[in-house]
């Protein structure tokens, strides 16, 4: 009896906690029901986001979504209530809570910055930018993609984007640029692709105008003294292009097609596909370029251009630990300039109008790359690249060819000992340059360069707020002998807020015959170099930057200060002495000479930038003092501009429409003959509108069509054989574009 009452008991009590528990979760469910249920999804998979944040700006209350993607605010804000949903790697958005009952959806589309921490590979150590003794500046795959629809031809005027770096036309008629960081001119400034040494000497001619945005992950610009990182020639500082490469399962093609109203046509197209053990990258690029007389003095400003572009790689993956990539790089490109009518109706002998210049040029590049990050616990990187690059010139008063041949091959290995990541390697590379037998210049007696280097590299964890970075090269050249390269850099972490960097080193120069500013009707001119030296430098940059969030807004606030300096010390620089065609004396000989007295570069660089998601502004000035102590006569180096002014603005209305204005004033500049030139303004603008697959933007360059040639003229008499000006503004004027691209990327 009692066993059966204590049994019933039993189930009384079961069954009034069975009541009890089902009453509550009835209850829940009943207070769920009149909570708000927000879906967050991925936009361009269109998964749930786990983990994605839905809140209320400003009150606390908020809350994370669960595996399904779905976070539930209770009780349900008020109508109209404005909602921030956020997640790692996209972007956040603004959404109002709807009037009628029921659930809100949202989808939220990836972010275009990278999620993890920029990476940067210049400096071999393949470490974060923020834990770096060396100050780096990285342009990512946003702002590429922003130049895709700009200037997708080439990235000249992406460059001109880094604070203290200017592109400086060097030709009224051809187009061709020099990249001048610090002051100092373009010929002191080493272009890499993928850590190789891209262009150099001769075949340096018109390289910045045929790289193509589109082909690139990344941009890292090191400015100062870096020749113990690869050698003679970053006396002024290094660029170093990150091409893209393909992620597993995730095939990606993009397509864009550019008119602007100087009358370039661009069509651009870009492939990449991975699977375990192969992958490959695809890139073609064709420019179509009219002649076109902007100022109406008979003579184009901008030349009549056709060029294509190929860019193929192929990816083998022997494990999950190394990778090796063949490429293969080829530019086939024509320019046309000088007089208009000679080039629409061919020279009237009659009129005194003969004057034009050909240049067509075949560039071929193959490298190979091998990486392998598990040689006992260290990575083993071997890198080769050869460059063929010939060239053709033709004007009314000389014509010749030439060639320049290239290669240059690395190993290297990575290793890390508690503190310390150390990288050690050897290195070797060459140049020859040469004519063809109907070229009657000094270039019958060409020059072969062989340099052979050994390198290391040493970045040490001091203390948590204290890195060090060393660096020791040595060179030996065979022309201008040996070269030893040492390089400290320094990075103190005071806050979380403030950091602040020292670094400092040598480098050099060899000397070559031939630059980008060169006049073609002064290259036969050049005479062989003899008795030269090779120019030596010592280089100082310091940066402190401060960097804060601010919290209590929609979107959180982001405010970056950047303050920082550099001097650079060039010893023995070379001076080309003589007239050449183009000078007021006639047809004299140019030679090298290394000057008694040094040149020397230093200024100030400072910039302010606010950022909330996607919406940014920046404020940016730049002083530099160039001085050519050689010359008592003309002491400031010509074309450096003293100020500089740069702000930007760009805001996302809605999202999927967004727009930019850009703004920047140019100081005073010397000319070769100590004149000085007029300060002048800048101003673009850009309107884009994207969804998941396809961009639209209209840009527009020089809106209040500022050009030298209002100024002055930069042709002179006599007509068949002209005198140019120095360029120390744009010619070009305006310029429209309008683009249309489209990407598509496998969820």
């Amino acid at each position: 009896m009692m066993n059966n009452m204590t049994s019933t008991a039993c189930r009384l009590r079961m069954l009034r906690r069975a009541v009890g528990v089902l009453l509550v979760l009835m209850l829940s469910l009943a207070g769920r029901g009149q909570g708000l249920r927000v879906l967050v999804r991925d936009s361009a998979r269109h998964e749930p986001l786990i983990g994605a944040s839905v809140a209320v700006p400003g009150t606390g209350v908020g809350a994370a979504t669960d595996v399904t993607g779905t976070a539930t605010l209770d009780p349900a804000p008020a109508p109209g209530t404005r909602l921030r949903i956020s997640a790692l790697g996209f972007r956040a958005r603004l959404a109002v809570v709807p009037a009628a009952g029921g659930g809100l959806t949202v989808q939220l589309a990836p972010s275009a910055e990278e999620i993890d921490e920029v990476v940067v590979t210049a400096t071999r150590t393949n470490s974060r930018i923020e834990d770096l003794p060396t100050r780096v500046e990285v342009l990512g795959l946003e702002e590429l993609e922003e130049e895709s629809s700009i200037k997708p031809a080439n990235i000249a005027g992406l460059l001109g984007d880094f604070a203290g770096a200017q592109i400086q036309p060097t030709s009224p008629t051809t187009g061709n640029a020099d990249l001048r960081l610090q002051g100092l001119p373009g010929q002191y400034t080493q272009i890499l692709r993928d850590g190789v040494p891209l262009y150099g000497g001769f075949a340096g001619s018109f390289g910045l105008l045929t790289i193509p945005p589109l082909d690139l992950r990344q941009v890292e610009l090191i400015k100062g003294s870096n020749s113990t990182l690869y050698g003679g020639g970053a006396i002024a500082g290094l660029v170093n292009l990150v091409s893209k490469t393909p992620n597993l399962d995730r095939p990606s093609y993009a397509f864009s097609l550019n008119q602007t109203t100087l009358r370039e046509s661009d069509l651009t197209g870009f492939a990449a596909k991975r699977g375990a053990r192969w992958g490959y990258t695809a890139f073609v690029g064709l420019v179509n370029q009219k002649e076109k007389d902007v100022d109406g003095d008979g003579f184009v400003d901008v030349p009549r251009a056709r060029s294509l572009n190929l860019h193929p790689r192929l990816f083998f993956y022997p494990n999950a630990h190394s990778q090796l990539a063949l490429g293969y790089n080829g530019t086939a490109e024509s320019r046309r300039a000088g007089d208009l009518q000679v080039m629409q109706h061919g020279p009237d002998i009659a009129s005194g109008r003969l004057f034009y210049v050909d240049n067509t040029s075949l560039r071929n590049t193959v490298d190979l790359l091998y990486v392998n990050d598990s040689v006992a616990r260290g990575a083993l990187t071997v890198k080769a690249t050869g460059t063929d690059f010939v060239r053709d010139v033709n004007t009314p008063i000389a014509s010749f060819t030439a060639f320049q041949t290239t290669y240059f091959a690395e190993v290297n290995y990575r290793h890390g000992y508690g503190r310390h990541t150390v990288v050690a390697g050897l290195d070797a590379n060459g140049e020859q340059l040469g004519s063809f037998n109907r070229s009657a210049t000094p270039l019958r007696s060409p020059y072969r360069y062989a340099t052979v280097g050994a390198f290391v590299q040493d970045d040490w964890r001091l203390l948590p707020a204290l890195n060090l970075q060393t660096g020791l090269r040595y060179d030996h050249h065979n022309q201008f002998g040996g070269f030893l390269l040492p390089r400290v850099a320094l990075l103190y972490k005071a806050s979380p807020a403030v950091t602040a960097r020292l670094n400092g080193g040598l480098g050099y120069r060899a000397a070559v015959p031939y630059i980008n500013s060169l006049d073609e009707r002064d290259y036969p001119l050049v005479q062989p170099l003899r008795g030269v030296r090779a120019e030596t430098s010592l280089g100082i940059n310091g940066d402190v930057n401060f960097q804060r969030t601010f919290a209590g807004f929609d979107t959180p606030l982001t405010l970056n200060v950047n303050q920082s300096f550099f001097y650079t010390r060039l010893a023995d620089p070379l001076v080309l002495n003589g007239s050449g065609f183009a000078g007021p004396s006639g047809q004299n000989f140019l030679t090298w000479q290394n000057a008694a007295d040094p040149l020397s570069t230093r200024g100030l660089e400072t910039y302010v930038r606010l950022r909330a998601d996607e919406t940014e502004l920046y404020l940016g000035y730049v002083f530099t003092d160039a001085r050519q102590q050689y010359d008592a006569v003309n002491e400031r180096l010509p074309l450096s501009a003293r100020h500089k002014f740069a702000a930007v603005a760009l805001v996302d209305f809605a999202e999927n429409f967004n727009a930019g204005v850009e703004a920047s004033y140019t100081g005073q500049q010397y000319l070769s003959d100590g004149r000085t030139t007029p300060g002048y303004p800048l101003f673009a603008a850009i309107l884009r509108y994207h969804t998941e697959a396809w961009t639209v933007a209209l840009n527009g360059e020089n809106l209040l069509d500022y050009r030298q040639t209002r100024r002055e003229r930069v042709v002179s008499p006599p007509l068949g054989n002209p005198v140019f000006s120095e360029l120390w503004a744009p010619v070009e004027g305006r310029v429209i574009n309008l683009s249309v691209t489209w990407r598509w990327v496998k969820g």
